[in-house]
């Protein structure tokens, strides 16, 4: 999965409700979201799943949807009862 942000807080923003909300359902990430990062790309490892999110300029750099371009795309839509 890969998102962004506009900005550095932004990004962490984003990744660590990610990590929160994916905990609140028993779900662990084998990496943590770091408050202090301004690396600008958040890896989050679930396994089967990596969340990348990434301050914008960071994620056109590394174009990681160039790199997959040949990969099957797949739209994920949250479910009704999502809180």
């Amino acid at each position: 999965m890969i998102s962004s942000g506009n900005s550095l807080r932004q990004a962490i923003a984003i990744a660590q409700a990610i990590q929160e909300d994916l905990e609140n359902r028993k779900i662990k990430s084998l990496s943590k979201v770091s408050p202090k990062d301004e690396s600008g790309w958040i890896a989050l490892d679930y396994v089967s799943v990596i969340s990348h999110t990434f301050y914008k300029p960071v994620r056109e750099f590394y174009s990681l949807e160039g790199l997959w371009s040949d990969a099957k795309r797949v739209r994920v839509i949250a479910p009704k009862n999502a809180e």
